[in-house]
């Protein structure tokens, strides 16, 4: 390797100084071994191509340095794309773009007042309001509560059943009303009393004889309530969920305007060149694990055996979910266990240059509280595996991921027992258990639709865990039993624990958006 790295050197240095350049022999190999793949009329190629993206940079001296060749090979490899457009990122929750509803010209606005953690106590009530906000209006356009149009003479009558939604202040401006529907909050404001309720007030509920529809009711989720209305009760017929909208039908309200998060002005679901890249990178891979504790020897034995059997043909990302260590919450233990982990992929050169490590922290790990979302784990813990990965990203929990046109959602979160802990009525079809769980999400627009005392949030970043435009994948790092479903064409996946699982996990295939089990036998060495 070596001999071949010689001429190709000098080759390097003779261009760069008939360019004006100076470079220095560490970063003429790395120059080099970039090159080395390819024959000498492409090496040639490139290397004219690298020297005028150089020149491009206006360098403050004539030495280059590192970071500016890294940064000529990155824009090389992003060459067709536009300013902003990306193959591959990885967004911060708290970044997340927030948009509020504006009910004269019916579209979501960008809402650019500044955030932070500590924010105003109006924002208690605010970020719940925004959220009714959007399911309303996409409720009120469902064909169910859509206002019937007369066509061909043939009158509503004859058409599907056509329901008007109520406000709570209707309600209570009546003593009855033998068809009403309320979309609100399901709160218990008095021990045992449950009351659905909006911005405009509340009505109490009386479930005795209530059809649960498919889905976990908890308390701090949003409801469609059917029944009669009396004496200042809401005696319920039916509970649902608000519908669900495809994500094509929800972006028209948004506009071009980027709602996912990342550098692009404008949403990269409509970028030709990005579709193509999606479309023809059939070999792309992206591997999910969850509950991977770095404590225990079997787990660091069968990652070793992981990283082993991808250095042939590296994914684009391998997300690991905490917790990383036992609840002791002790820093120095984490770091000691990061290092290790950076350690394990010695000799997996093509994986560390090619392939993404993200770490997704969960609740249980150190030095940030258990509210979403979560701030990653911090830098000074993961020195040592950065410096030996250098691809290695920290995220945020929950955080979101964009590769080419596709949207991804990360979240390590045990919400299965939360929701089953929570919820006013239990399923009564358990085999569908999977179903129910992925149907509440999807619905409710939001990845924990609970009651906030069971799993709070910082108000001023509750966009960062929102479901709405509907994204392409959603993968939760639950602990329990593994699942794959899909609503209304988005892909709810469960990872299950890698622990508990004998070492199982998930792999993405986004050309042809299909979800692999797969898992690391015993007997491999």
């Amino acid at each position: 390797m070596d001999a071949d790295l010689l001429p190709l050197r000098k080759r390097i240095t003779n261009t760069f100084k008939l360019c004006g350049f100076m470079i220095r022999s560490e970063n003429s190999s790395y120059l080099a071994e970039q090159l080395l793949p390819f024959d000498a009329a492409e090496r040639d190629k490139w290397l004219t191509v690298i020297t005028e993206n150089l020149q491009s940079q206006k360098l403050l001296t004539p030495h280059v340095e590192r970071a500016a060749l890294e940064k000529a090979i990155n824009e090389l490899n992003r060459v067709g794309l536009d300013e902003g457009e990306t193959v591959f990122a990885l967004i911060d929750a708290f970044t997340v773009p927030r948009f509020r509803y504006n009910q004269r010209v019916k579209k979501f606005e960008l809402d650019t007042q500044p955030r932070q953690l500590l924010t105003a106590p109006r924002m208690k009530s605010d970020y719940m309001q925004q959220r009714y906000a959007m399911l309303l209006q996409k409720t009120l356009r469902h064909d169910l509560f859509a206002p019937a149009v007369i066509q061909d003479g043939v009158g509503a009558e004859a058409q599907a059943k056509k329901f008007k939604l109520q406000f709570a202040e209707n309600l209570l401006a009546s003593s009855a009303m033998k068809e009403a529907v309320v979309l609100g909050l399901l709160t218990q404001l008095k021990e045992g009393k449950f009351y659905v309720e909006d911005p405009t007030g509340c009505v109490q509920l009386d479930l005795t004889n209530a059809r649960f529809h498919a889905g976990f009711f908890c308390e701090g989720c949003f409801v469609l309530a059917e029944g009669h209305y009396n004496n200042g009760v809401l005696k319920v017929d039916g509970l649902g969920f608000p519908p669900a909208e495809p994500a094509t039908s929800s972006r028209a309200f948004f506009g071009t305007a980027n709602t996912w998060g990342g550098e692009s002005a404008k949403l990269l679901k409509y970028s030709p060149r990005l579709q193509e890249l999606e479309r023809t990178n059939t070999e792309t891979t992206i591997v999910f694990l969850s509950d991977v504790r770095l404590d225990l020897p079997v787990v660091m034995d069968k990652l070793r055996q992981l990283f082993v059997g991808y250095d042939s043909c590296p994914p684009q990302a391998i997300v690991l979910m905490g917790p990383f260590t036992a609840s002791t919450r002790n820093h120095h233990e984490l770091r000691h266990h990061l290092d290790a982990l950076g350690a394990l992929a010695a000799g997996c050169e093509q994986l560390k240059k090619q392939t993404d490590l993200i770490l997704v922290p969960s609740s249980e790990d150190p030095t940030a509280p258990n509210i979403l979302p979560r701030a990653p784990i911090p830098e000074c813990l993961a020195a040592g595996l950065l410096k030996a990965w250098p691809r290695t990203q920290l995220a945020t929990n929950p955080c979101r991921l964009q590769y080419c046109t596709q949207q991804i959602v990360v979240c390590r979160l045990d919400l299965m027992a939360k929701f089953c802990r929570n919820t006013l009525h239990f399923p009564e079809d358990t085999s569908q258990i999977e179903q129910h769980f992925a149907r509440t999400i999807v619905c409710q627009g939001h990845l924990v639709p609970i009651h906030p005392i069971a799993m709070p949030v910082h108000w001023d970043y509750d966009p960062g865990l929102w479901l709405y435009p509907l994204p392409d994948l959603i993968v939760m790092g639950d602990s329990c039993q593994s699942f794959s479903s899909n609503q209304h064409g988005c892909t709810v996946l469960n990872t299950g624990s890698f622990v508990k699982s004998k070492f199982a996990f998930k792999v993405y295939i986004p050309a042809t958006r299909t979800v692999e089990d797969s898992e690391i036998p015993d007997d491999v060495e």
